[in-house]
């Protein structure tokens, strides 16, 4: 090998400065036997079979099927404002509002938390779409808007058409309610990124007030009345508190039925879908009766009233003059909970505050009863910091 190497290095120096076919001579001599080698060591390469994107978990056919599924949903909630049709690449919706001097746009967006944890325990999947709709509708109803249209994320591990559209069956359910516009949507499925059989859920909303008419709580003062409309349960809030409480300390599974809950079962009572509290309110949002109003959700009575209320004034609730559900004592016994926690975790049974004057409260509870929903006087307004006291 020595002896081979100390000859090509003998002739390089000899053809180095020679004619130029002398170079090419040295280049074929010693460059054509690695070339060879290389080809003949190169090992072969078999031919693989097609790697599709259902290989990759992502099944574009029950995609299409899905779409299929909840096109009929989505349609039955159009109407004449709506511009476009499922599959266009955007929602388009007419914004003209003829009837309005200054129009303002609200918009909101939110999830449904680990409600989805409930859906999937019981399989029941066509009420967690009513919630997100009616949780959206009551954010932008506290400034006085009414919903145009509505859009939806959904993800999941592995797409089940069915699952998808009873889903989407729900949010149909609630804009028709709501007369709200299921405008569009997406639909994604992202393999080894959720568990089998779960999924992610998010909504989008946006609706319309005439800015005269904008409900702000500027108006607010000490003496006025806090009305408080119930709930149903607990809306789509404290989910967390609540399955550590019902199935990690109580050992209950979601069909038992525990008696502190009347018989129903504990799925059936998580489950419950938020309600909507626009029919209720929709009468009185042009009357100019209603200074503010606060929708409970994350945070309960304790943090969502402050939001509404201007400087210097506080809120003085009283418990007893509303139905606290039996779901809300059963969690509390359960876990020792603080009734400080409870209040600010929990809606504990009303889901929406009105804030009034003491003249006009009378015609708000009227206008309620009226409509067949009850109507409690649960506090008032109070000189004070911001804060939400409970007597």
């Amino acid at each position: 090998m020595i002896d081979s190497y100390a000859r090509f290095r003998a002739y390089c120096r000899r053809v180095a400065c020679g004619p130029a076919e002398d170079r090419f001579e040295l280049f074929l001599n010693f460059r054509t036997p690695f070339i060879i080698a290389s080809i003949m060591t190169t090992p072969k390469t078999e031919k693989r079979k097609p790697v599709s994107y259902s290989d990759s978990g992502v099944s574009i056919d029950s995609a299409n099927e899905a779409v299929k599924k909840i096109s009929g949903f989505a349609k039955s909630t159009f109407n004449a404002r709506t511009l476009t049709n499922i599959g266009s690449f955007g929602g388009m919706f007419n914004g003209s509002f003829p009837d309005m001097s200054e129009p303002i746009l609200v918009a909101s967006a939110d999830g449904v938390g680990t409600k989805l944890k409930i859906a999937f325990e019981t399989n029941i999947h066509n009420t967690i779409g009513q919630d997100l709709v009616n949780h959206c509708v009551g954010d932008i109803l506290v400034q006085g808007a009414k919903p145009l249209f509505f859009l939806d994320y959904f993800a999941t591990g592995k797409l089940s058409a069915d699952v998808t559209a009873s889903v989407v069956e729900g949010l149909s359910i609630a804009c028709k309610e709501t007369g709200c516009v299921l405008l569009g949507g997406e639909t994604a499925e992202m393999p080894g990124f959720y568990s089998d059989g779960e999924y992610d859920l998010a909504g989008f909303i946006v609706g319309v007030v005439d800015k005269s008419k904008v409900i702000d709580g500027k108006n607010i003062e000490a003496g006025d009345v806090i009305l408080g409309l119930p709930s149903v349960g607990l809306h789509t809030n404290g989910y967390s508190l609540a399955r550590n409480l019902f199935f990690e300390i109580g050992g209950y599974g979601v069909d038992d039925r525990p008696e502190s809950l009347g018989g129903d079962s504990v799925g059936e009572v998580l489950l419950k879908p938020h309600r909507s509290y626009l029919p209720v309110l929709e009468g009185l949002l042009d009357k100019g009766v209603i200074k503010g109003l606060a929708h409970i959700t994350g945070g309960g009575l304790l943090e969502n009233i402050p939001r509404v209320l201007p400087e210097n004034t506080s809120a003085e609730i009283k418990r007893g003059t509303w139905n606290e559900l039996p779901v809300f004592d059963a969690m509390q016994k359960l876990g020792n909970v603080e009734t400080q926690e409870m209040f600010r975790t929990f809606n504990m049974g009303i889901g929406m505050t009105i804030v009034c004057s003491e003249g006009d409260k009378e015609q708000i509870i009227s206008h309620a009863k009226g409509l067949g929903e009850e109507c409690f006087e649960i506090g008032t307004v109070v000189d004070g910091s911001g804060e939400v006291i409970l007597v």
